[in-house]
């Protein structure tokens, strides 16, 4: 018996689906191509830790505790490499307190955490965030200050995050910066410093946390000087 003939209507499903198929393959292949590349790998914490200088200029490292660190949540072990606090003191200046937070990949789910974030949680009340410079190593570096009141504590607060080669001061300009570096087929890295010294004068505050900052980029190891500042794109 003679089998029997396909129709037409099978025969058109068939090769629309076959072509379907080459179609999405295609597609999947130029998206595989295009998936963002992670650039920069992970740093061992005992090495990150010795690029951090111990004493510079007329500061010393006296402790590691006492930093209002970031609330922990279930992807704090994910947001950070490293996490580092320190304490420093110098002669006639009130103690300065600094965190450095990085991770070699920053994407639309892992980003660092912006302070003003992390001190609401502990309790603080934040004045508006403005925007300052911190000059080092003759780059200025786009940075935030703002004071964190608690009923038995007043901080004052700056701080930067570097992403790739951006230095967003918003939250919303954070992730635009992660967007474009995705599109262009990289994954940033993400590096953030804060500083902070107690008291009630932000006038002061700041002068004395932008020349900390300026001093310990430029006295710290130059691997560490990169992960601060990031590529120089002046031209």
């Amino acid at each position: 018996m003679a089998e029997p003939s396909k129709s037409p209507v099978t025969f058109d499903i068939s090769r629309r689906n076959m072509l379907l198929g080459v179609v999405l393959g295609g597609a999947s292949a130029i998206a595989f191509a295009r998936q963002p590349a992670i650039a920069n790998p992970k740093i061992p914490e005992k090495r990150f830790e010795e690029w951090v200088p111990k004493n510079f200029g007329a500061w010393d490292e006296v402790s590691q505790s006492g930093v209002i660190l970031p609330p922990p949540d279930a992807l704090s072990d994910r947001l950070y490499d490293n996490l580092i606090t320190r304490v420093y003191v110098a002669p006639d200046l009130p103690p300065v307190m600094l965190l450095l937070a990085y991770n070699n990949a920053q994407d639309g789910v892992l980003q660092v955490h912006r302070p003003e974030f992390c001190y609401p949680v502990g309790g603080f009340q934040l004045t508006p965030t403005r925007d300052i410079m911190i000059e080092a190593s003759n780059r200025s570096v786009p940075a935030n200050f703002f004071t964190a009141t608690a009923p038995n504590r007043v901080e004052q607060v700056a701080y930067f995050t570097r992403l790739g080669s951006a230095y967003p001061r918003k939250w919303s300009e954070q992730r635009i910066a992660v967007m474009r570096a995705n599109l262009a087929g990289e994954v940033p890295d993400g590096m953030m410093m804060r500083v902070s010294v107690l008291g009630t004068d932000p006038r002061e505050a700041q002068g004395l946390l932008t020349g900390f900052a300026r001093q310990f980029i430029e006295n710290s190891n130059p691997k560490m000087q990169h992960l601060l500042l990031g590529p120089d794109t002046r031209g």
